[in-house]
């Protein structure tokens, strides 16, 4: 009898806890419904893929051309023990350790130089069918890419790991920091939100090649891969679980995006794209010429060429501190953000090769960290903010042309970097650099009248007189009805003219900006 009674009890407790689990799924699936606490959510998807999409970029920096070493020194010696080698297989042996430079160049790039290649499919394939499903595949994408290089044994599955990388990435980072414009709406929100995506790039950036160095050393190659990899499963199962996208109706009410290419050819878009690329060149051309140049000239010893750009990463962060917090303060200054950020970068670039030791090296790489974080900050949020007021606001293709702007630099970067100092120097090399963004700064005046631009009175909202095409146009097409019912309550019989008035007028004065 005991036993029955106790087995009831065990029942009813589990019944309970089971009610229990229950509930608190369904009351966690009410919180993550929340439309504020949703945003914030996807602001921590968004930052986690960016994080492991540039920590994957970087980490291989200390980890490949030692490994690639190993597996030559390997080939040389199952070659040497060989009975009947000849000259003429030594002599090609020697001509691939001369190439060895230009094979892991050419692996450092191949990620940016498919990611600039699949970005205009990419940004248009987002426009099409929203925000959550290219940022799931790009996840998926980047957690093969680093299954594959955790076990790759040869030079030929690196490559293709790292191409596959550069193929979620073009999914990835376009989708999730349009997802962030998307969700993001007000000016001063999502400047700070993509500033915070902005930290977690640098933060990926600069501490991957320490982080990749010490494990590589102490674990293993495969460990840090391994661990990037269960962080990428983790978020895709996070942004499965809250973006739902297979199951998102709202796409089918989705407003057609303005061509890649009418995009392309906007002067204000086209600016910005161009300080985006020029502002990053001296990151992306440095990066791979600078340790030899340390070991030539100041005799670093390998843990200071390790540690070499994790000192940047506090200015940057406080780089995007400054520059949102100006920019919530003063929002029309945007353009100048970006140009004092380009003079900074020119003036460090241009001291760099006068750096005698390590500790005069940091301040000039501070200096472009520094920057780059005032440009990136300012201007990502301005193609927004272009979007809206002179075109559709499906941010796909926009935040595919700044993900090109990028990739242009970190393309030509391993390649060409090598050959220019080898053929001028690593002192024309910066100065040329440094130039280039003190020239361009001024170009970024022409963003200076962006601000006065209205999103709610442009020639696209003007075209709404003839019904709504898809949500964003529905949603505007309700809060100028609701304007205008509010409007009709609280004036007399005659407020309908007057608000007929001063709309039309308002639109009038506005539509000079377009013309």
């Amino acid at each position: 009898m005991s036993t029955e009674v106790w087995s009831s009890n065990m029942a009813q407790s589990a019944a309970s806890k089971l009610s229990q689990m229950g509930e608190r799924t369904k009351q966690l699936g009410n919180v993550i419904q929340d439309p504020e606490r949703q945003k914030r959510v996807i602001l921590v998807i968004v930052c986690t893929a960016l994080l492991l999409d540039n920590m994957l970029y970087m980490v291989i920096v200390p980890i490949i051309p030692d490994y690639l070493e190993g597996l030559q020194k390997a080939a040389d010696h199952a070659q040497a023990a060989l009975p009947h080698s000849n000259s003429s297989n030594s002599t090609t042996h020697k001509v691939d350790k001369g190439n060895f430079d230009v094979q892991i160049g050419v692996l450092f790039a191949s990620k940016a130089i498919l990611q600039l290649l699949v970005n205009p499919i990419s940004g248009t394939f987002i426009d099409r069918v929203g925000y959550d499903i290219p940022l799931f595949i790009g996840l998926n994408v980047m957690f093969l890419s680093t299954l594959i290089f955790a076990f790759a044994d040869n030079y030929a599955t690196l490559f293709l790991a790292r191409s596959m990388q550069g193929l979620g990435s073009a999914f990835a980072d376009t989708s999730g920091i349009a997802l962030i414009a998307d969700r993001y709406t007000e000016e001063a929100e999502r400047s700070k939100a993509l500033g915070i995506a902005l930290a977690f790039i640098s933060f990926g950036s600069l501490v991957a090649p320490p982080f990749g160095g010490v494990l590589y050393e102490f674990a293993g190659k495969r460990v840090p891969f391994l661990i990037l990899a269960c962080i990428c499963l983790a978020d895709g199962v996070l942004c499965l679980t809250v973006l739902k996208p297979f199951s998102n109706k709202e796409r089918e009410n989705m407003p057609v995006g303005t061509p890649i290419y009418k995009l392309m050819i906007d002067p204000y878009i086209a600016v910005v794209a161009g300080a985006l690329t020029i502002c990053n060149i001296p990151l992306a051309f440095l990066e791979p010429t600078i340790a030899n140049w340390m070991e030539e000239t100041m005799h670093s010893s390998q843990w200071e060429i390790g540690m070499t750009w994790f000192p940047a990463f506090f200015p940057h962060v406080l780089g995007v501190y400054l520059t949102v917090k100006l920019a919530a303060k003063y929002p029309h200054l945007q353009w100048f953000y970006g140009a004092i950020g380009m003079v900074f970068i020119g003036a460090s670039s241009c001291t760099v090769p006068a750096c005698k030791n390590f500790g005069q090296l940091m301040i000039p790489l501070c200096g472009i960290c520094f920057g780059i974080a005032f440009v990136d900050t300012a201007l990502l949020p301005t193609l927004g903010f272009l979007v809206d007021v002179r075109h559709v606001s499906v941010y796909g293709s926009v935040y595919a042309i700044a993900d090109i702007s990028y990739c242009v630099a970190y393309a030509l970067g391993p390649v060409a970097a090598g050959k220019i100092v080898h053929d001028l120097g690593f002192v024309q090399l910066n100065l040329g650099m440094g130039l280039a963004n003190v020239l361009y700064a001024p170009a970024l005046l022409l963003l200076k009248n962006v601000a006065q631009m209205r999103p709610s009175f442009s020639e696209r909202n003007m075209l709404l007189e003839d019904g709504p095409t898809g949500l964003y146009d529905t949603i505007k097409m309700e809060q100028r009805e609701k304007k205008r019912k509010g409007l009709c309550t609280t004036i007399d019989e005659n407020g309908i003219e007057t608000f007929a008035q001063r709309s039309y007028s308002e639109e009038e004065s506005s539509g000079g900006e377009y013309a």
